[in-house]
């Protein structure tokens, strides 16, 4: 009996222990890097423009090659830290992103600043998809669900203070101030992740180099149907995130005649909701199993986004309804995150990097597909916003029917991974 039990003990691998609330703080941060990276030089735009004598348009691919580098990056940066751990790789990235933001501040011409952003957001993608990873290493079903809603919560400060902060910093000191700062923040991650994120993927759990595991890996995360069903799941409620994103300027200042300052301020109220509805997602998980906060939460988006649609085209876009249910479906978004993104991960456990890189991946490409969309009618119009919101939180409830239901479930109740 006891020659069992040692050699068990032998073999067994040895769980990480809970994430601290350091740790959980470091991994917020680098994740609401990526919003501040997004949110705060978007005032400068015009200023950008007149500086580097080019186009709007021009202007607007430092943010679209960002967006590609983020999503490319988490696509190759999450299988590499399921091969070499976790923590190599998010140093090594960390420090790319602090290196670019520095490059970023000096850029001669668009063209740098373009090709520089790229690297920023491949570099940053890092700290996206690893940080998740560590979640999914350390913490399992409601302790997981928890944790991901606590990182978002405090995350969520980034969309609600990113754009007033910047508009603060461009009218003052001018765009490239804005990489300084981003700079300063990527510094800290990197101080943060030095100092805080310990090894969380033991040697024993770790894959295989080379091009034939990378496939093999890809292969096993994308032929889970039920991982599938809850990321695209997230990556449909992202859709209607961004279009709602992308969108809102127009309508609230074009439509509605709110300032610039006023809208920033409108916007990081809705934005509350996200954390409203994050902890109360939090506290519910301990006794609500997360498919059902999901489900809950997805269905809600349906019903907003469809009167939100009945709002901008039969009501004619008034102020209070407009504004109410903005921040009604941010609510939603607060139960849709936290949640898809523990059931997705719980499925590929033994591929956490793989599986947090295609998440990551289609949640920003699909994202990013949609925000040219809430355009096609002009600035003067909302009925394109409320078009794609609807269609996107439908097939995010579709995906949830069609691949997530026909399966057990795991048990409702499961506890986080500590060691003993």
């Amino acid at each position: 009996m006891t020659s069992r039990t040692t050699a068990a003990s032998r073999t067994a691998p040895t769980p990480a222990p809970a994430p601290s609330a350091m740790l959980i703080a470091v991994l917020a941060l680098l994740s609401a890097v990526t919003p501040f990276s997004i949110d705060m030089y978007l005032s400068a735009f015009p200023d950008m423009a007149t500086e580097f004598n080019t186009s709007a348009s021009t202007i607007q691919l430092t943010l679209t090659s960002f967006l590609i580098g983020l999503a490319l990056g988490q696509l190759l940066i999450g299988p590499l830290s399921d091969q070499f751990g976790r923590r190599r790789p998010l140093l090594i990235g960390t420090f790319a992103c602090l290196i670019a933001s520095v490059l970023c501040i000096v850029a001669p011409s668009i063209q740098v600043l373009i090709g520089l952003r790229f690297v920023q957001g491949f570099a940053g993608a890092a700290g996206v998809v690893i940080a998740r990873a560590i979640i999914a290493d350390r913490a399992q079903g409601a302790a997981a669900a928890r944790l991901f809603a606590a990182m978002m919560v405090i995350g969520v400060l980034a969309p609600i203070t990113a754009p007033v902060l910047g508009g603060f910093i461009v009218a003052g000191w001018g765009w490239r101030t804005v990489f300084a700062v981003l700079a300063a923040m990527n510094l800290l991650m990197l101080v943060g992740a030095a100092f805080f994120a310990a090894e969380s993927l033991p040697v024993e759990r770790r894959r295989p180099g080379g091009l034939a595991s990378l496939a093999g890996g890809m292969r096993a995360v994308l032929s889970n149907r039920r991982y599938l069903g809850y990321t695209l799941a997230l990556g449909f409620a992202s859709t209607a995130m961004f279009a709602y994103i992308a969108a809102s300027p127009f309508v609230l200042q074009n439509i509605l005649g709110f300032s610039p300052r006023e809208y920033s301020l409108v916007f990081g109220a809705c934005a509350l909701a996200v954390a409203t509805a994050g902890m109360l997602s939090a506290r519910l998980v301990r006794s609500v199993h997360p498919r059902t906060l999901l489900i809950g939460g997805v269905s809600a988006m349906v019903v907003v986004t469809a009167l939100q649609l009945i709002n901008v085209t039969v009501a004619g876009v008034p102020l209070w309804s407009t504004i109410a249910l903005m921040a009604a479906f941010m609510g939603t978004v607060g139960f849709t995150f936290s949640n898809a993104t523990t059931l997705a991960l719980e499925q590929v456990r033994a591929a956490a990097g793989t599986g947090s890189a295609v998440l990551g991946f289609l949640q920003y490409t699909l994202g990013a597909a949609a925000t040219p969309l809430v355009g096609l009618a002009g600035d003067a119009s909302a009925v394109p916003m409320g078009i794609v919101m609807l269609t996107a939180a439908a097939l995010a409830a579709t995906a949830i029917i069609a691949l997530t239901r026909n399966r057990k479930t795991s048990s409702p109740t499961p506890q986080l991974v500590t060691t003993s």
